[in-house]
């Protein structure tokens, strides 16, 4: 039998890692959550979320994907056996199809901008006039088809390399060049005549702007910038060294991850009110509201290509993480070559992410519980099957997987590793289950 693919490096991990967590979440979505929810004091509840969820429920995938260097199914028939749990894994495949399918149709808006940008074509125009173009750019089909098609082309083309030469060389290359492009933006935005006022709003709690509304989002934005849930961190932890701490690695991972939010919202804020907009501008923040600044700065057109070069390879770190999920799954439980597996997953998210670009335009009217498609699988992704995974994975790790199993993998290291161990323990048996269950409650409309 040929040896299983893994990472090369234990730097090469960590990367990998970190860009499976950072994305859109983090350069798109959470700048204007916290912008609609008061800024630090939003902040504030995510770290705190980050620390006592995200790492935790980080870890039980890192233990479940390390203790047996298969992919979920595979690992799950080896911790649990006799049991059915492992066919769980087709709702994690489930959600990561989806989460990679509506994903992808964003993705697909980035690369448009940054030709936009590129071409000259968003310099000169008002507020108003950046959210026409951007809602006569989503109402034609050809256009969102054809982008999101490009995205995904060269997502797969990226797995075609498999786990050396294509995961870990991208994210090798792309992480340092997305966290480089940050900071030049965080030296531009923190010269700007305003600024300090963009840094208080960040960094100074206000909890009278905080609801109850806000905390919960915090914690799902938590949840989601992590990617966690849909076995992302089971599959890429089965291609780890066994000789590292697990502990530390998702200390790293949650860090660096946390650290992008962060540096995303020095980059847009201190901007935001130096122009003097509003911080609660919301999802268009990104394709209406910084258009808009950037043309308003010295060399704004250049800053305009590199923003959207940003966001462009966060979102190839995120999708290539996603897309390994089904193509591991396709390898080892079907027996299929990489080629024959990325083939496989390649023709079901495309079909899957043609009818999510559709939905803003052709089949605009069609409506599933009230949603058009996208919507309907955004809102499935981040409130089902995210968080019905970590609360699955929580739970197994927490209560049930073998305790020899868990210390084994939590206590490999070094002395703060087993020192740590109990508290991770207690956070899956009791805090994460909880905090899960309450993302639920939200998204039915129970609280």
């Amino acid at each position: 039998m040929a040896k299983r693919a893994g990472f090369a490096t234990r730097i090469g991990a960590i990367a990998a890692s970190v860009g499976s967590a950072v994305g859109l979440g983090n350069i798109w979505r959470f700048p204007y959550e916290a912008g609609e929810n008061g800024g630090g004091a939003f902040i504030l509840v995510y770290v705190l979320f980050v620390l006592v969820l995200g790492i935790p429920v980080m870890l039980s995938e890192f233990i479940i994907g390390r203790s047996t260097h298969k992919s979920m199914m595979g690992a799950l028939r080896e911790l649990m056996p006799g049991s059915r749990v492992h066919w769980f894994t087709l709702v994690c495949i489930a959600g990561s199809v989806i989460t990679l399918s509506f994903y992808s149709v964003v993705c697909g808006w980035v690369c448009e901008y940054l030709y936009l940008s590129l071409t000259g074509q968003l310099t000169g125009h008002s507020v108003q006039e950046y959210g026409g173009i951007f809602s006569t750019f989503v109402a034609s089909p050809w256009r969102c088809l054809g982008w999101t098609w490009l995205f995904l082309a060269v997502n797969f083309v990226v797995m075609l390399g498999g786990v050396q030469r294509g995961i870990e060389r991208m994210s090798r290359v792309l992480m340092p060049l997305l966290f480089l492009l940050l900071i030049v933006f965080m030296v531009n935005s923190l010269t700007m005549p305003g600024s300090a006022q963009g840094l208080k709003f960040i960094f100074t709690p206000d909890f009278g702007k905080l609801t109850f509304e806000g905390v919960l989002d915090a914690l799902g934005q938590a949840f989601m910038s992590l990617s966690l849930g849909v076995a992302c961190m089971v599959t890429y932890a089965s291609y780890f060294q066994d000789n590292s701490s697990l502990i530390k690695d998702a200390g790293v991972v949650a860090m660096l991850d946390t650290l992008v939010a962060i540096m995303a919202g020095i980059v847009i804020f201190p901007a935001v009110f130096s122009f003097g907009l509003a911080p609660e501008a919301g999802p268009k923040l990104v394709f209406e509201v910084l258009p808009s600044i950037f043309q308003q700065m010295s060399g704004g057109a250049v800053w305009c290509v590199l923003f959207f070069l940003l966001l462009l390879f966060a979102s190839l770190t995120s999708t290539i993480s996603l897309s390994e999920i089904s193509i591991a799954f396709a390898i080892e439980e079907r027996g299929a070559s990489r080629n024959r597996a990325t083939l496989w997953c390649a023709v079901v998210v495309v079909a899957i992410a043609t009818l999510c670009a559709l939905s803003f335009n052709v089949l605009d009217q069609v409506k599933i519980l009230g949603r058009d498609i996208f919507t309907l699988l955004n809102d499935a992704s981040a409130n089902v099957f995210m968080p019905l995974g970590g609360l699955f994975t929580a739970t197994l790790v927490g209560w049930f997987l073998d305790r020899r199993v868990v210390r084994g993998q939590l206590e490999q290291g070094d002395t703060l590793s087993r020192r740590l161990s109990p508290c991770v323990v207690w956070c899956l048996r009791y805090v994460a289950p909880a905090a899960i269950v309450l993302i639920f409650l939200h998204y039915t409309g129970v609280l």
